[in-house]
């Protein structure tokens, strides 16, 4: 807990009201006391929350990279994302991306060559239809879920979103590690999905203002 004492140019101090001024009074009072009140409110957004860091280690090492790790049951609202997926030379970049549930992601065509993106997963059906460089087509995420990136025109091409039940939620390094950040204090399953690998789930504490680690392996 930080406590803020705010010196306003002595008006604190020896505050002597006569009646016909006690409503003047009471404005400047009521005024201090707000920004007070301010100071307070942004010491508190500052040390209510926490971070999460970690490794996702794996029995095929390159799967360490472009894993997603998101955490379940975290209270308060949801912050949507807008997001963009880019498509270059025959691959979706980036390979993985994570967005809560409710984003929107832009799907750009920077190859020199026409696309069709589409997804058959249950979490998210959608066609994009054919079209050609330079264009950028939108799709918004609504279902929880993994989601499998493809092109009809190109069957080499594959891609992942995976869609998170809020913003608590990070993609691997390429040595494993990530961080989530501004975690609410508690105590939370935590699961690290891969896109050739068994998901695995543990539990994490967050305190205010401290980083929690965890460390999952990943295995078939």
């Amino acid at each position: 807990m930080i406590f803020f004492v705010v010196k306003l140019g002595g008006f604190i101090k020896n505050i002597k009201c006569m009646e016909q001024k006690t409503m003047k009074c009471k404005s400047n009072f009521l005024k201090t006391a707000m920004l007070m009140t301010g100071f307070g409110l942004v010491a508190s957004n500052a040390f209510c929350a926490g971070t999460i860091t970690g490794t996702v280690d794996a029995s095929i090492p390159k799967y360490k990279a472009d894993a997603v790790v998101y955490l379940l049951g975290v209270k308060g609202p949801v912050v949507p994302k807008h997001e963009s997926i880019d498509q270059k030379s025959l691959v979706f970049v980036p390979h993985v991306t994570t967005v809560p549930v409710g984003s929107t992601v832009d799907f750009k065509n920077n190859d020199k060559v026409n696309h069709n993106i589409f997804s058959a997963s249950a979490a998210k059906k959608f066609n994009l239809g054919t079209y050609n460089p330079g264009m950028s087509k939108p799709v918004t995420f609504d279902k929880t879920g993994v989601v499998n990136l493809l092109c009809n025109v190109h069957s080499e091409m594959s891609g992942w979103v995976v869609v998170t039940e809020n913003q608590y939620a990070a993609v691997t390094e390429h040595d494993g590690k990530f961080t989530i950040n501004n975690v609410p204090a508690g105590t939370y399953k935590i699961t690290a999905w891969s896109e050739k690998l068994k998901a695995q789930e543990t539990t994490v504490t967050v305190a205010d203002g401290k980083t929690a680690t965890v460390d999952i392996k990943l295995a078939k």
